[in-house]
């Protein structure tokens, strides 16, 4: 059995860092706090995922960010690492390296690396405000996320004036969130006029979700903010309706109307949007039997169904997936370089993709070890893995790769409590988990069709508009 490899992660030094930080991640037990997946092959630890924050590559400062997300709020929960992560990132923000701009992971557009820091620390305390039976932790993890609020609040505090329209509405929102802090109530008063004049009349959905929702929790009248965004969202809609009715009068000004329209930073899958989505997948026993991977047709030559050759089990990569972190020794955010050293091949095959006025790669396919990188502004956002050849990743211990499709589709739809929106399918009847991040698509073997996973992001969940044309005419 071929084992899983582990990237090539040069470690990040934390000299790097602001003296006040360096000094609170050297008096913090790190060994003691794990995150989502301390301890897996290739992750990084808390102190290296902070040390790269402000690492002079700005590949590794979006990879550190991207990190930050996926192993420290991971699907809406915090976890040991999580509240003295926090606190030490608030150490970071009075950095000048903070006013470098990227494209993040997270949100659309391009902003500061400040503006950044400070969307994940409301990120933190949005889910600080949940409770336990929400999914956001152990009492323990919440009770540390809580303690934090307060000392979060004072070094945040002083950005929510600040001259960058994008680093004051992220201050905004994190400190209306940190707010929630009964011993930060008598503040509330100080920042609601910002909250309504700032926050509320944002092009970022999600702040203005913070606004009302924070205002009304404080007492304050929201019917015309509540209306506005009720009339906002139908012009939209009649916009776009008419954007798309070639036939349709109006349909010019319709298009000028969207493109003048600001850019929605808002990401996807914004937390606090629906109480009811909160809570992560649960495992049920299933009574579905575990999928068993395909074998070549008797009379074929060995490792062959007919022409197909067939990767034997002893063959493939033992790979396992974490939901919304990676696969393997990938892991979501990586350029085409760190992939190439983290399986010890490049592509074999590679393919761009306007953007704008600039090309962008759009996949790789990497045939020795048998999967398709697919990237998004040069990050990888989402992994195919060849039914026939590829690596056999597992989920539970249960095989994702190279099996029935019903089999595997019966076995994952049993494997969770089912929430509206958690299942969908794509329009080639390609069942797609959210929960998971995962989609299980068709792959033939002469008369045979195997399962031929992909792992994604939350932004690739829309299988139509983000695969391009060859994964869909991939057989």
């Amino acid at each position: 059995m071929i084992n899983e490899m582990s990237p090539d992660l040069p470690g990040a030094p934390a000299d790097s860092l602001p003296s006040a930080a360096r000094a609170e991640l050297a008096d913090t037990a790190w060994e003691e706090l794990p995150h989502f997946c301390t301890g897996r092959h290739g992750v990084p630890d808390t102190p290296e995922i902070l040390g790269a924050v402000l690492a002079a590559d700005p590949d590794r400062r979006v990879r550190a960010v991207g990190d930050l997300y996926r192993l420290l709020l991971n699907q809406e929960r915090v976890f040991p690492a999580t509240a003295p992560a926090a606190s030490v990132l608030t150490r970071l923000l009075d950095d000048p390296r903070t006013l470098t701009e990227a494209r993040w992971e997270s949100r659309a557009g391009r902003r500061s690396l400040r503006a950044e820091l400070l969307n994940w620390l409301a990120s933190f305390a949005d889910i600080a405000r949940l409770d336990v039976e929400d999914g956001v932790g152990t009492a323990q993890d919440l009770a540390a996320a809580r303690t934090a609020r307060p000392i979060l609040h004072d070094r945040i505090a002083g950005f929510c004036d600040d001259d960058d329209p994008q680093v004051r509405e992220a201050a905004l929102a994190a400190t209306a969130l940190l707010l929630a802090d009964p011993a930060l109530a008598p503040s509330i008063p100080r920042y609601a006029p910002a909250v309504r004049e700032v926050l509320a009349v944002s092009a970022d959905s999600y702040y203005r979700w913070i606004a009302r929702e924070r205002l009304a929790a404080w007492g304050e009248d929201v019917t015309g903010l509540v209306t506005a965004e009720k009339e906002r969202r139908a012009a939209l809609d009649r916009a776009r309706d008419l954007a798309d009715d070639p036939f349709g009068e109006g349909q010019e000004q319709a298009i000028r109307r969207l493109k003048e329209q600001p850019e929605d930073t808002a990401a996807p899958e914004r937390l606090g949007r629906r109480r009811e989505h909160r809570t992560a997948p649960t495992p049920v026993p299933s009574h579905e039997p575990v999928p068993e991977p395909s074998v070549a047709t008797p009379g074929s030559g060995t490792g062959h169904r007919g022409p197909w050759r067939i990767a034997r089990e002893e063959e493939r990569a033992e790979w396992t997936f974490t939901p919304y972190v990676g696969v393997g020794p990938l892991h979501f955010g990586m350029t085409v370089e760190e992939i190439t050293r983290a399986l010890g091949e490049g592509p074999a095959l590679s393919s761009r993709s306007p953007r704008g006025e600039e090309q962008q790669l759009s996949h790789a396919d990497f045939t020795g070890i048998g999967i398709r990188a697919l990237f998004q502004d040069g990050r990888l956002g989402c992994v195919a893995v060849d039914a026939l050849t590829g690596p056999q990743v597992r989920l539970d211990a249960a095989p994702l790769t190279g099996c029935t499709p019903s089999h595997v589709e019966d076995w994952l739809v049993h494997r969770t409590t089912p929430r509206p929106g958690s299942l969908t399918y794509s329009p080639a009847a390609d069942p797609v988990f959210a929960d998971l991040g995962l989609a299980i698509r068709s792959q033939r073997a002469g008369d045979a069709v195997l399962t031929r996973p992909l792992f994604l992001l939350h932004g690739w969940l829309d299988l139509w508009h983000s695969l391009p044309g060859e994964e869909w005419n991939h057989s």
